[in-house]
């Protein structure tokens, strides 16, 4: 049974380790996203998978460019004055795409809450440049809250994606904290919405562990997603990526993350991933079945 535990900064634990990026798929990977002029959320966002994932020849599109329009105390994409739109950059990624094998793709973006959609007609786009370049290939989308738009989440429900995911990130009480510029109820309903939308396509969202929150309070975001009809949980844990950003207050042991997974299965989740390394793209091809 998980208990209630009072946050205390610890040294970086032995289960935190991950591959370091070399090797020649990664290198080949590196090459192909610097010369399609690209950004993966892989380098953007400092991921510690992205030797594991680019040796195994996936990755995670970042379209919009690599400014983000807000200031989110955890996350290491650059922020400042969103660059331009690229109209060109959908069929670059979808070039990519084809050009590594995928046959499951995975795109997310900046916050661009400079435009009135947020960005959503670049990922309709995208969507469709990759399904049109590699037919058969299933595309996840991981989308912002688009300021709580339900019109830009009908632009990008309109072309099927085959998982629409949006992170929660982190529990009500830390918002201001983590996640300036987001409010935890208008997630649940972006969520909800979606599912209302086309009740076919799986919902997804992810949460970071280690900034302050309580077990309690996990369980119940978890059960505040089951309630939006979510249906595919990642759970890992928070690392910081530079000295500017939120401190790690806890590292949560793997044993812990096994109990939030069994207790996700029995709220009916329809898949889990929960452990220290865990991100939302993670082995999304597997967890989407």
């Amino acid at each position: 049974m998980l208990v209630s535990i009072e946050p205390q900064p610890t040294a970086r634990p032995g289960w935190l380790r991950a591959p370091a990026p070399a090797g020649k798929n990664y290198r080949e990977l590196k090459e192909l996203i610097t010369r399609l002029d690209l950004h993966t959320v892989c380098e953007s966002a400092a991921c510690p998978n992205v030797g594991d994932c680019w040796n195994r020849r996936t990755a995670t599109f970042m379209i919009l460019g690599n400014v983000c329009t807000r200031r989110c105390g955890f996350c290491a994409v650059q922020k400042g004055a969103p660059l331009p739109v690229d109209l060109d950059e959908p069929r670059r990624v979808a070039e990519a795409a084809a050009a590594m094998g995928l046959r499951y793709a995975v795109v997310t973006s900046v916050n661009r809450d400079d435009r009135k959609d947020g960005g959503a007609l670049l990922f309709a786009l995208t969507i469709r440049a990759i399904r049109e370049r590699i037919p058969g290939c299933r595309v996840e989308v991981l989308v912002p809250d688009f300021q709580g738009s339900h019109e830009a989440l009908e632009t990008v429900m309109a072309e099927r994606p085959d998982v629409l995911n949006h992170n929660t990130e982190t529990v009500p009480r830390l918002y201001r904290q983590v996640r300036l510029g987001a409010r935890y109820e208008r997630s649940l309903d972006m969520l909800a919405y979606a599912k209302r939308l086309r009740p076919e396509i799986p919902t997804k969202s992810g949460v970071m562990l280690g900034l302050g929150e309580t077990p309690g309070e996990v369980m119940g975001v978890m059960r505040d997603l089951r309630s939006s009809s979510v249906d595919i949980l990642t759970l890992g844990q928070y690392l910081r990526p530079s000295a500017k950003h939120l401190p790690v207050l806890r590292y949560v042991p793997p044993e812990e993350f096994a109990e939030y997974r069994r207790e996700g299965y029995r709220m009916g989740f329809a898949h889990v991933e929960a452990g220290p390394l865990v991100r939302s793209s993670y082995h999304a091809d597997e967890a989407a079945g």
